[in-house]
């Protein structure tokens, strides 16, 4: 790897560029002055900061839907929860290649930040922004066409597809702007600008939990939606908090803002548009695959009922809480990375990597073993029936402690994705997922019951972080690493 001088922080906007008012700096650059002998601390404090709003965002977010799930599994019953929960994997599948896109948008845009190269971090927006909405619309038709003969494909219990069918309709119609909200705020934290995602995801949790309270029930004289309302509460609320953000970034003169440059900007920059599929592409494949495999790990558990369906929707519940360090510290990792090499300062890499990594075994073992000691107590609040209670305990005790070797595996592709290297960390993923986890779902299923299924994602994880260690140990740090920003 090539060593810089280890000096945090990227450089200020480039001689005679406007002051921007109410201009949100990174964390970098308010560690600009630290020393190369002490920067392992404070990389750890850099990264700490902008895990906070991070961290609760994804709290919020998880808390939006797991208060949504204890109103349909009390006001409607096990039948709702085990609806949403089939239809989960699809959304998941569908929404792959965007999470692709955006990764790599923030991979340029923390590119181009570092740089100090606005014009082009602009130029990644307005191309993103394009290429988002046509995708989500191009999504919305066709799912909304087929969402019967999906959920039919994937032997979704008959007792729950009415419901089912109904409530995915809903949500893919709502794909554009729930793609649209999803990938701004993404664009925020490729400058290290992780609150005001974080205050409009407050807006929007608050937003989404009133519109539950009313369309569930049908409360103050409202219909009784049902799990529609819920659907209707979940694409409303984004909806209105993008345009809460949009006019919020207008007002502060936020350097993402939607002002002239970017509209000029919308359309496809071809040669944007190539730099995003080739970091995209990899990182969308390795979504689709992993969103493959929870569609064929659904299908087995439906294979044990609606009760092991119930109780899978519950554990996932837990499980967005348990892996959210893990995820949180990854995206923070690929953003201070990018930052980095797009400064010239890959020296710094190391530095993040190992804060990210400390981290993730303090905060995300202290998440794993709450969780343990409190699996019943949190599983009841979604669960009554006994049945899929057990099911859902026993699948908790098997899996938890493998989301910190999770945590391991994603800062090791978080950095290595910050330089634009994801093609064999993609392969790696999906060798782990398909080579591992879901033959090890399936043969276990077949001899111990719905209980192997569960030992397939602790088999994963740990054949994920072996592979992605082998690989960065061995190529990816005697590289050197150079900014992809094109024009």
């Amino acid at each position: 790897m090539h060593e810089e001088q280890a000096v945090l922080g990227p450089p200020g906007p480039p001689p005679g560029a406007p002051d921007i008012a109410g201009y949100h700096r990174s964390a970098l650059d308010e560690s600009r002055s630290v020393a190369a002998s002490g920067q392992g601390r404070s990389m750890l404090g850099v990264l700490f900061a902008f895990l906070i709003p991070l961290l609760l965002s994804n709290a919020l977010q998880s808390a939006s839907g797991t208060v949504g799930s204890i109103f349909l599994g009390r006001f409607i019953g096990v039948r709702a929860l085990a609806a949403l929960s089939a239809f989960f994997p699809v959304l998941f599948l569908l929404v792959s290649f965007l999470i692709g896109l955006g990764s790599g948008s923030t991979v340029l845009i923390g590119q181009a930040y570092g740089a100090g190269r606005y014009d082009r971090m602009k130029a990644v927006v307005g191309t993103t922004l394009t290429v988002t909405f046509a995708l989500g619309t191009v999504l919305a038709v066709l799912g909304g066409l087929f969402t019967a003969q999906v959920l039919r494909w994937m032997g979704i219990p008959a007792d729950i597809e009415g419901l089912a069918v109904g409530y995915a309709r809903i949500m893919f119609w709502g794909l554009p702007i729930m793609f649209i909200y999803t990938v701004y705020t993404t664009f925020l934290r490729g400058t290290g600008d992780s609150k005001t995602p974080f205050y409009f995801l407050v807006v929007s949790t608050l937003l989404g939990l009133l519109l539950y309270i009313l369309f569930i029930p049908g409360w103050f004289g409202l219909p009784r939606l049902g799990l529609h309302g819920a659907a209707y509460a979940s694409l409303l609320a984004p909806f209105i908090t993008l345009l809460l953000m949009l006019a919020y970034l207008h007002r502060t003169q936020h350097p993402l803002r939607l002002d002239r440059e970017v509209w000029r900007h919308l359309g496809v920059d071809w040669a944007l548009l190539k730099t995003l599929v080739k970091i995209g592409i990899p990182t969308g494949i390795q979504m689709i695959t992993v969103s493959l495999s929870e569609v064929a790990v659904v299908t087995l558990v439906n294979g044990f009922g609606s009760d092991a369906t119930a109780a899978y929707g519950a554990y996932y519940q837990v499980a967005n809480y348990v892996q959210m360090p893990a995820v949180s510290i990854g995206i923070a990792a690929s953003v201070f990375g990018a930052q980095a090499i797009g400064a010239g300062r890959t020296g710094q890499l190391r530095d993040v990597m190992r804060a990210a990594v400390t981290l993730n075994y303090v905060i995300g073992g202290v998440l794993v073993a709450f969780c343990y000691g409190f699996a019943r107590e949190i599983l009841s609040l979604f669960l009554t029936n006994p049945v899929p209670l057990d099911i859902a305990y026993r699948l908790l005790m098997i899996t938890l402690w493998s989301y910190l070797v999770f945590g391991n595996a994603q800062v090791l592709s978080g950095i290595m994705r910050a330089s634009g290297t994801v093609l064999w960390p993609t392969v790696l993923s999906i060798v782990s997922v398909w080579g591992i986890e879901i033959p090890v779902a399936y043969v276990l299923s077949r001899h111990i019951g719905v209980d192997g299924i569960w030992v397939g994602y602790s088999a994963a994880f740990v054949a994920g972080l072996g592979l992605q260690y082998l690989y960065y140990r061995l190529f990816w740090r005697n590289r050197e690493h150079r900014a992809l920003i094109p024009g």
